[in-house]
């Protein structure tokens, strides 16, 4: 089942197209890294999710439902954490998620029940203090209590580890991952590591058109390209490589860093063979010699390109 469908999706401000024919869906129980650059319109989808923008054209389903402007009949499936959440600094984390229980019409039992489970999660339970006290990774953390006090079937976050230092993303993460089992998580953000660290499938936005789309085994297959990498430890190994003129052929399209040379090739078995026939010639003995696999950061750097 998808909990979230987006169905040509548009966005214009005026005379300016930020959305363009935007579609993907997000099945139940997953991570779903939405990726761009500060600016490729993630927050602005985010909001039409959420019924805080209208759409130009095109159509939003949550939990099967359609998102209706202005009517947030959909909100009660979704937990939502902004890139900078707000509090009443002058709140402890139980008394705070008690107004929050409260204002959702939440019993008291349950509020006391899911306050205490969700403070355990995010690492908050002995955190008996006002909120003004907090670090921003304490606020996130909370903030992502507060999204999931309603038990809903999709928690999307906006940015969520953007400001944190190394420990405060790694904890974020953590609960991100955490949750999977219960609800579906959608979160937008530019730090790549993040999205293969914990997602399951993805979708990279740029310039308001959906540029990649699809499970990260998907989307390496699709765009593999067949590269071989060899790295030398002195410069005279690597002239006598690339100067060999049984390499020449491999050389047209390959990159060069230092020590290290990328051959890209439409046929890399017999690239190799050819590789390994001019080491064993010349006694050359790389340091490295390996056959690339596309990365994330490859794919996004070439569709940014």
């Amino acid at each position: 089942m998808d909990i979230l469908s987006i169905e040509h999706l548009y966005k214009n401000f005026g005379t300016h197209q930020v959305i363009n024919d935007l579609t993907f869906t997000v099945p139940e129980h997953s991570v779903f890294g939405f990726l761009g650059q500060n600016g490729a319109g993630k927050t602005i989808t985010m909001k039409m999710v959420l019924g805080l923008l209208r759409p130009t054209g095109g159509s939003i389903t949550v939990c099967g439902e359609p998102v209706t402007f202005g009517q947030t009949k959909t909100n009660r499936f979704i937990g939502y954490l902004p890139d900078v959440p707000e509090f009443y600094n002058y709140m402890k984390p139980q008394e705070y998620l008690k107004l929050c229980g409260e204002i959702t019409g939440m019993s008291k039992g349950d509020i006391k029940e899911k306050s205490d489970e969700l403070l355990t999660l995010v690492g908050l339970k002995k955190a008996n203090k006002r909120i003004g006290g907090f670090s921003r990774g304490m606020k996130q953390r909370l903030g992502i209590a507060q999204a999931l006090l309603n038990r809903p079937k999709l928690l999307i976050c906006d940015e969520p580890t953007s400001a944190l230092d190394p420990i405060g993303r790694k904890e974020i993460l953590e609960i991100l991952q955490q949750v999977k089992g219960k609800t579906t998580v959608l979160f937008s953000t530019h730090i790549l590591s993040d999205v293969e660290r914990i997602c399951d499938r993805v979708a990279v936005l740029h310039e308001g058109n959906l540029a990649l789309s699809g499970t990260l085994t998907e989307i390496k297959a699709q765009h593999k390209r067949d590269s071989l990498l060899i790295e030398f430890n002195s410069h005279t190994d690597m002239q006598a490589f690339i100067t060999n003129k049984q390499m020449q052929p491999f050389l047209k399209d390959a990159e060069q860093a230092g020590m290290s040379l990328v051959l890209h090739t439409h046929d890399v078995s017999q690239a190799e063979s050819t590789v390994i026939a001019v080491l064993a010639e010349n006694s050359l003995l790389p340091t490295r010699l390996e056959v690339l696999e596309p990365t994330l950061e490859s794919l996004f750097m070439e569709v940014l390109q």
